[in-house]
């Protein structure tokens, strides 16, 4: 067996035999099983990187250590990933949520329809909002080019949306 599948076997019987301790050992530290479950994870993924350094007769209590460093390191840091309770639920309320998917789609759909230079250059100008000449150096080409494909796509991108509001019945 080599050296290193020896060390993962090694480290690997550990984990399995130490798993269920240290799990008691980081509930009693933090109060919540999922939470431990966490700490100990982390905490056996940076013994894993160290297990080659590790004495034998020392793993356990040396183990220890990492879980009560991580657990520390989450409480030190908990106030920026904590969840905020409230007495009520925000309400953010959309009239109608599937119009704006539909909406998207359809836009979607209809960028397809375009030539390849033509949807690049409406998507390179009007989502990722870059300039002319941004977007003639991104697509090779002069700014000219970026203009004249701007005003031709963009005036297909209409035909093809007012087409297909023609053809969507109204609710």
């Amino acid at each position: 067996m080599k050296n290193r599948e020896r060390h993962e076997a090694e480290f690997e019987a550990f984990a399995l035999a130490q798993r269920d301790g240290l799990q008691r050992y980081a509930y009693y530290l933090c109060g919540d099983w999922h939470e431990a479950d966490d700490i100990v994870q982390k905490a056996l993924t940076k013994l894993f990187t160290a297990w080659h350094r590790v004495e034998p007769g020392g793993a356990a209590a040396y183990t220890r250590r990492i879980v009560t460093n991580v657990f520390f390191s989450q409480r030190r840091l908990s106030w920026v990933r904590r969840e905020r309770t409230a007495e009520t639920v925000p309400v953010q309320a959309v009239d109608r949520p599937q119009e704006e998917v539909d909406l998207r789609l359809t836009i979607t759909r209809s960028l397809h329809l375009l030539t390849p230079r033509e949807r690049a250059t409406l998507v390179l100008r009007y989502w990722e909002q870059l300039s002319v000449a941004e977007t003639a150096e991104a697509m090779g080409c002069s700014a000219g080019t970026v203009k004249s494909q701007s005003s031709r796509g963009l005036a297909k991108l209409r035909r093809l949306l007012s087409e297909t509001a023609a053809l969507t019945p109204t609710r």
